[in-house]
């Protein structure tokens, strides 16, 4: 999930002052299971030589990078602004604490589940349905989950939606809350994390959002500096001030101390040319709900050097960002005016659309183009990684563009999702290219092992996102906006774990 788009022209509704005709920023959310708010997704791709971004910039609808289309075979889809018929499953189905479906196994088990709670074929029908595309996730202390991202139609405009899941009243109505957005806000491709205890007694516990789309006498793509936080305990979204630059799909790092640091971001795109991205971090401070920008780091990379940041604190406090493309890593410090450098490590060549995750401490899975996948040892200033190799574990089976990855509760890696082609269903012979069926990552002992799992029955692709829930299970949803489907649905994902290991198919007990 990642993008972004701003360009300015007035000032706007607690909007940043202008900074520049031409500038662009590209963000990223990056999705910790448990503790921060899961990725939205980018909206352009981007290559070597540049990157695509939108052309239409009229609102209210955000076509991201392209006018989203699929290829190939129509594929059945919900009708905007009407609710999907839930499976019988789900309607006979308790409406108290959700139980372990009977028949998973060393695979798990998806459900709805093809075959059993839905049609063999899956669909749409084989789904859970959602009250938003649920861009972002959030899990927030008390076990709920917090989405937002889209009205309740799957289209993107300031009049969003937010949405808080129970999950221990099952699927129902009942077990959602959704409102709306009366900040007015448009978070869409926003960044956000929870904010953990070092904060002042007052934001403890929140969720911090942070920029966001924006629409300026009818036009889109310019990126707000706006500060949102949704409070938990009562379930609404309020204003807190600005940050000092307009940001479109930023990323947030926790650092050892609580505070945040904010990275990338676009500060607009005019549709023809490809524009600077904010180059200077800043850094929030949740105590004292006061900004502090970095002028010691400038990020100026064209190809994306920024984009969709991937930054994962180290050993020794340092913030160590990810090249998506070129497989530099770069270690940022944020004392003072704050400073960065290349480390000399290099990861294989990779794309914006690949995810990264760290599944234990000063470990980062990377996923890189072709289906390789990378572990990176943050352990000392120096990253070692392992090298590039021909044989499993260093490779997927299945290509994943806009995939995402989950670490589960025994410390494995879910990764889930994506598409061999650049978000999309079908190839040009109608060919099915979704990796439905998932893989887990078990890094003991090194190099670690893959394991295929059970298959989903959505694609999840552009604008989709996973989230380890309480109960160990894993929460799959969204994807569209742009197409080439708008899935306002969700599907849960049971790891082996939660499984007798006995061929029964029986809960874990």
């Amino acid at each position: 999930m990642r993008r972004i788009n701003s360009l300015l022209g007035a000032t706007f509704h607690r909007w940043a002052a202008l900074r520049g005709f031409a500038r662009i920023f590209l963000c990223i959310l990056i999705v910790i299971a448990g503790t921060v708010i899961s990725a939205e997704v980018y909206s352009m791709r981007l290559n070597p030589h540049g990157f695509w971004l939108e052309t239409d910039r009229k609102a209210p609808v955000d076509y991201g990078y392209g006018a989203g289309k699929g290829i190939g075979p129509p594929r059945p889809n919900h009708v905007l602004g009407q609710t999907p018929a839930i499976p019988k499953s789900l309607t006979a189905a308790p409406t108290g604490a959700r139980a372990v479906p009977k028949g998973g196994g060393a695979g798990g088990y998806f459900f709805p589940h093809r075959g059993v709670d839905c049609p063999p074929t899956g669909g749409p029908s084989c789904a859970i349905p959602w009250p938003i595309i649920p861009l972002h996730m959030a899990l927030l202390p008390d076990g709920r989950v917090m989405s937002y991202g889209t009205d309740q139609n799957g289209n993107q405009g300031a009049q969003l939606y937010y949405d808080v899941w129970n999950p221990k009243l099952g699927f129902g109505a009942s077990s959602h809350q959704t409102l709306p957005n009366t900040t007015k806000t448009d978070i869409f491709c926003s960044g956000g994390s929870l904010i953990g205890p070092t904060g002042s007694p007052n934001l403890t516990g929140e969720l911090l959002i942070t920029g966001g789309d924006l629409t300026v006498s009818g036009q889109r793509n310019y990126a707000n500096n706006n500060v949102e936080v949704f409070s938990p305990k009562t379930n609404t979204l309020t204003a807190l001030g600005t940050m000092n630059f307009p940001r479109w799909y930023a990323s947030h790092t926790t650092l050892r101390n609580g505070n945040k640091l904010v990275l990338g971001g676009v500060f607009s795109w005019d549709g023809l040319t490809p524009l600077p991205m904010e180059s200077t971090p800043e850094i929030f401070h949740p105590a004292t709900g006061t900004w502090r920008k970095l002028p010691g780091i400038s990020t100026t990379d064209p190809d994306g050097d920024w984009y969709y940041p991937r930054g994962f604190v180290g050993f020794d406090g340092a913030v160590y960002i990810l090249h998506p493309l070129s497989g530099n890593i770069f270690r940022l410090t944020t004392g003072g005016a704050g400073t960065i450098q290349d480390t000399g490590s290099l990861l294989a060549a990779g794309d914006v659309t690949y995810p990264s995750a760290m599944f234990s401490p000063f470990s980062v899975l990377t996923v890189r183009s072709n289906k390789l996948v990378q572990v990176v040892d943050l352990s000392s200033s120096t990253p070692g990684l392992n090298s590039p190799c021909s044989t499993p574990p260093c490779y997927l089976n299945y290509d994943r563009m806009w995939g995402n990855a989950t670490v589960l509760a025994d410390g494995k890696v879910l990764v889930s999702g994506g598409s061999a082609i650049y978000n999309q269903i079908y190839d040009a012979s109608g060919n099915d290219v979704d990796a439905y069926q998932v893989e887990i990552y078990n890094p003991n002992p090194p190099p670690g092992t893959w394991t295929l799992g059970d298959s989903a029955s959505q694609p999840r692709l552009y604008h989709s996102a996973a989230l380890l829930l309480p109960d160990g299970s894993v929460l799959t949803g969204g994807g569209g906006a742009p197409g080439p489907v708008n899935e306002l649905n969700v599907e849960i994902y049971y790891p082996p774990y939660l499984f007798a290991q006995d061929g029964s198919g029986n809960a874990n007990r």
